[in-house]
């Protein structure tokens, strides 16, 4: 199963990265050739919520940081 990939806006974008006190090419990357990454649009730049949900730990949120791929 694929996880909930989310588009943030920018200014939900600048909401995260003052939250971790970071800048954004700090996060995880994701290429903008992974088919989920182009499914919702998202360029080189952009950061993405991935929520995931497993039994036991119930729901956790990611951040990715979308790189040329």
């Amino acid at each position: 199963m694929i996880p909930k990939h989310e588009l943030l806006t920018r200014e939900e974008a600048a909401q995260v990265v003052a939250m971790f006190n970071a800048i954004p090419s700090q996060f995880p990357y994701i290429q903008s050739t992974d088919s989920i990454v182009k499914e919702i649009g998202a360029k080189p730049g952009d950061l993405v919520r991935v929520t995931r949900t497993s039994e036991t730990a119930g729901s956790s949120v990611y951040y990715r940081y979308v790189v040329e791929g």
